[in-house]
């Protein structure tokens, strides 16, 4: 089994533990292309067999969230996990339907974003969150971010909840957002909820949960009906045209490592041998062809 199997990751679990259950599972070689936070929920594609060697070519995929902001209250993590250590009134103003959707629509487009503290950045070897447990100061650099679209889902006044969608670069930090938000807003805040929809081409909607998985584990046509093979990804990735066949000889050549000469655009092509059979992914680049995944 190659490719990605999407998991609708739940509640108090972490990605590991879900890369952990999968190779139980499927007794496969396992990775992902990103984590989400414990206590986040949705979309986590989990990488199968030699599908764990695209990790490389998903990394820098779009993000779409559905997410809860709580106003009036600040905590040391800027999610749930961290005590609260300052608090702010909220007024029925700040929380106005046409006011909130202003200060949303102000997020739109570039900006630079500083990260969290309790973060998995690294700094001189350590994770931004070892120095934010022992009380030590970093000074942070902001990010370059991009906010492609972000739209209002609901206001619950009596909770001071604001909840909205984002779609996002590679890079965001939603509870970095919420923080920005609540500030604009003229209080403070923190990321109560969060649930991944999107990743790249990747939707929720196509996902499972892992004991829908573990309860079909002998079910082989279960699961190859939601694992997403190598060959179609790069389909939907870089279209059907992206396609090169060759005879026995070039293919020995390719599988060992040898550059091809071909007069062809720079980019991945997805490659098959002379039975029209899928072998792989190449690269080619100022009219090389070389090997990237062979399966």
């Amino acid at each position: 089994m190659d490719g990605v199997i999407l998991i609708n990751k739940e509640k108090n679990c972490t990605s590991a533990n879900v890369v952990s259950k999968v190779k139980y599972i499927l007794n496969e070689k396992v990775g992902h292309t990103g984590t989400l936070d414990p206590n986040a929920t949705g979309l986590l594609p989990i990488l199968i067999g030699k599908g764990t060697k695209l990790s490389y070519y998903l990394i820098n995929h779009d993000k779409e969230y559905e997410v809860t902001l709580k106003l009036g209250e600040k905590t040391e993590t800027a999610d749930t996990e961290g005590k609260v250590i300052e608090e702010k009134p909220v007024s029925e103003e700040m929380i106005n339907k046409n006011n909130v959707e202003k200060v949303l629509t102000s997020f739109l487009g570039e900006q630079e974003q500083i990260p969290p503290m309790y973060s998995a950045i690294k700094v001189q070897g350590k994770k931004l969150y070892e120095y934010a447990r022992k009380d030590i100061h970093i000074d942070l650099k902001p990010r370059k971010i991009k906010i492609y679209d972000i739209v209002l889902n609901k206001i619950d006044v009596e909770n001071k909840l604001i909840l909205f969608k984002v779609q996002c670069s590679k890079g965001t930090y939603i509870r970095s957002l919420c923080e920005d938000i609540a500030n604009r807003l003229g209080t403070v805040g923190y990321m109560k909820e969060l649930n991944r929809t999107k990743v790249g081409i990747f939707d929720i909607k196509d996902s499972i949960h892992i004991n829908e998985l573990e309860q079909n584990k002998d079910n082989m046509e279960y699961i190859k009906k939601h694992i997403i093979s190598i060959e179609q990804l790069f389909i939907e990735l870089y279209g059907k045209e992206n396609k090169i066949q060759l005879n026995d000889n070039k293919m020995q050549l390719f599988i060992n490592g040898v550059k091809l000469s071909f007069t062809l655009e720079n980019g991945l092509y997805r490659i098959y041998n002379n039975e029209n059979k899928f072998v792989g992914i190449g690269s080619c680049n100022e009219g090389k062809l070389k090997r990237e995944i062979v399966i």
